[in-house]
């Protein structure tokens, strides 16, 4: 064990090192950026950014705000790192500058070059947070005037078009996404902007209730929103302008539909669940992140809301949405959704559309959704009339959590989450009495065997698909990036449940070593030890592994510990692909809901599992590998031990399935499960041999010499 304690000793210092060469943007380096007559304030003390001022004769005018994408909306790359991006807006919500500081994009790095990139996030200066940004419109760069130049700036019905990068289009995407919802959530803080709404102060929607209900309850309750229009009301809309009589088909049969639109807010349960079919629910389920939001269209009649020239997975040219006067990305989740049978809605065209998290959307407001209507009049240079459809939807009270002082940022996902926090402090409770008081717990072993089940059952079931407390190996990644890049480690504070196991984890690691999360707190362990009890009941034959190819096995995790360790200094991507050795984001956090690799390889170790007890936290687990080395300062040797263990006594040895009991009898802890079988056996005179022994000559008759008998003086 000791090169591993020094590898692991050389990466802390590798690490400690590395975090000169990250950092963020400082007054300093902003100085610089933004030379004299302009002038950088002070950081912001609600939130990371930089006032910039201009000193304009005797008066000192405010330029804008400075801040960076990675503080205020940290949206994965295509790499699975944040895109951290320089942004600056003036007052009015203006871009004045987009510039990228770092990325890990493989499509820029290896591929196309940074130069796209850079030219790309330069389209953004002169835009405005108030138009609808979308990316590469070919249709409307068609048959405008600039046709063939860059189109960004370019406003057309509220709307800002800039070119894409070829074979880039996700990542263009995420940038976009991650300019957009940096800056709102400033210009909302700071500038006014939706009524100087705290961008974190926000409602939440009740992803626990459910009201079963019918299509035309949903209507009644405005659950669902209708729009039907016939063709004599569009061309009322364009009736004294340019527009009107461009339509022959509506002049024709003006009664005929125009559009039957219906829109649905399809994430809150009572809606989605409703209106769309079991697979269809879970379907759309598994595309959505934690607090994104979920928009549900339906419509017939000739004018199709996502046109013909459509492309599938991007932002709709002719459906918009806003709050408070701001718009929010509506990004098509290209999904083959099927609606309820006898709902009565029109199954012409059925999208779903998702607006992230991080935009801000507020459950509790108006949801302002329009239809720009175009006609064009001309050939060569045609003029463009638009009009819109309004349609407005506002989700009743009760479907979701009114916003409250203590609910901002991650103090209000823990009060959200008190039950359940009180309810994983009492199995923690339960848990570290069971070990303190191990000798009466042991007594009987019947009575541990079914406590042990019954806490397994617990941990399944509770810890890890109800409140979704696995613990990983992508907690120590995830603090090593942040480390290494300087950023706050605020962002563990929105997993409660991570934060209260790893607490407990740590002080038991203090106790009595790694055994404690591995063998009583781990969701997958304890998946793994139900497939390998099962498969023993079932008299599957178990694989006998010789000791010495069992102890270099066990090195094979430590080997992947380091591996992923040293990759968070030399590339996340590679980090992103190693840390899925586990299996516990497959298994628990996706319930098994994910493409077959994944899914076939979690259940191949569980089956491995009925052939070679724990096959996985045994020999491949870098996480088990993490807590192993920290475990080794643990201050307590608390299994008992007799000095006829390993001397001659082997039982505990030949019954311990983990092979963690060397043949003298220690107990190697680094490899030690707190299945606690040895602790039963050694309380036990029926099954430890030394008590046996005991036992046996306590209930002997003391032989007395016969000439001792009847001998008188």
């Amino acid at each position: 064990m000791r090169p591993v304690r020094t590898l692991f000793c050389c990466f802390v210092l590798l690490l400690a090192a590395a975090q000169a060469w990250g950092g963020v943007l400082t007054r300093a380096a902003l100085a610089q950026r933004f030379p004299a007559p302009y002038m950088v304030g002070e950081m912001d003390k609600e939130l990371p950014a930089w006032p910039i001022f201009k000193q304009n004769a005797t008066a000192t005018e405010l330029v804008g705000y400075v801040f960076e994408s990675l503080d205020l909306a940290p949206i994965p790359g295509f790499s699975g790192v944040p895109i951290n991006l320089l942004i600056a807006i003036d007052p009015k919500g203006n871009f004045l500058e987009v510039a990228v500081l770092s990325h890990h994009e493989p499509v820029f790095l290896d591929g196309l070059g940074e130069a796209p990139l850079f030219q790309f996030v330069r389209q953004y200066a002169a835009l405005s947070l108030k138009q609808n940004i979308n990316i590469d419109s070919k249709a409307k760069r068609g048959g405008h005037p600039d046709a063939g130049h860059a189109y960004a700036g370019r406003a057309y019905a509220g709307r800002a078009y800039i070119d894409g990068v070829s074979k880039a289009t996700a990542s263009v995407r995420i940038i976009n996404q991650s300019v957009l919802a940096a800056a709102l959530k400033v210009a909302r803080k700071k500038l006014g902007f939706a009524q100087g709404r705290d961008p974190d102060l926000i409602a939440r929607v009740k992803t626990d209730l459910f009201e079963p209900m019918t299509a035309a309850q949903m209507l009644d309750a405005g659950l669902i929103r209708h729009l039907r229009v016939s063709n004599r009301e569009v061309e009322k809309l364009f009736a004294g302008g340019a527009g009107a009589g461009l339509d022959p088909e509506a002049l024709a049969r003006p009664d005929e539909l125009f559009i039957d639109l219906y829109l649905a807010y399809a994430s809150v349960p009572s809606v989605g669940r409703n209106l769309l079919g079991a697979a269809s629910w879970n379907k759309l389920k598994s595309r959505l992140e934690e607090g994104d939001h979920a928009i549900l269209l339906m419509s017939a009649g000739r004018y199709s809301v996502l046109g013909e020239d459509f492309i599938r997975g991007s932002v709709p040219e002719r459906l918009a949405l806003k709050q408070d006067g701001l718009p929010l990305e509506l990004r098509d989740l290209d999904l083959e959704l099927s609606l309820v049978e006898g709902s009565a809605l029109p199954q012409a065209q059925v999208a779903a559309f998702r607006v992230i998290g991080q935009a801000g959307l507020d459950p509790a407001g108006a949801l302002d959704f329009s239809l720009p209507l175009t006609r064009s009049k001309g050939i060569v240079y045609p003029e463009r009339i638009t009009r819109e459809l309004a349609l407005s939807y506002r989700l009743a009270p009760r479907f979701y959590l009114a916003a409250e002082a203590n609910n901002k940022s991650w103090r209000g996902i823990w009060h959200e989450r008190r039950w359940e926090l009180l309810a994983l402090l009492a199995g923690l409770a339960l848990l570290a009495a069971a070990l303190t008081l191990q000798k009466r717990l042991t007594r009987e072993a019947a009575r541990f065997a079914w406590f042990r089940r019954g806490y397994l059952l617990f941990t399944i079931v509770f810890i890890g698909y109800f409140a979704q407390g696995q613990l990983s190996i992508v907690n120590l990644t995830g603090l090593a990036q942040a480390l290494l890049a300087r950023r706050s480690l605020e962002f563990f504070l929105f997993d409660p449940m991570t934060v209260l196991l790893w607490g407990f984890v740590l002080v038991s690691l203090l106790l009595w070593g790694r055994g404690t999360f591995c063998g009583w707190l781990c969701p997958f362990g304890a998946l793994q030890e139900v497939s390998g009890k099962l498969a023993q009941w079932l008299g599957v034959p178990q694989l006998g592994i010789r000791p010495r190819t069992d102890a270099r096995l066990k090195w094979l995790k430590y080997a992947a510990l380091a591996a992923i360790l040293a990759s968070t200094v030399f590339s996340a991507e590679i980090t992103d692909k190693l840390v899925e050795l586990e299996p516990f984001k497959t298994a628990i956090t996706l319930n098994f809901v994910r493409s077959w690799p994944y899914v076939a390889y979690a259940l191949a170790l569980l089956l491995a599992s009925g052939f070679v007890y724990k096959f996985f936290c045994r020999y491949l687990c870098p996480f088990g590998a993490a807590l192993a080395l920290l475990g080794r300062f643990r201050v307590l040797n608390w299994i008992p031990r007799r000095k006829e263990c390993g001397t001659p006594c082997q039982t505990c040895r030949h019954r311990c399935d983990y092979q963690a009991i060397e043949p003298s009898g220690k107990i190697v802890y680094e490899e030690c499960f707190q299945c606690m079988d040895c602790v039963v056996i050694h309380a036990s005179d029926q099954k430890c041999a030394p008590l046996m022994l005991e036992v046996k000559r306590a209930r002997s008759i003391p032989i007395t010499p016969l000439g001792g008998i009847g001998r008188s003086s």
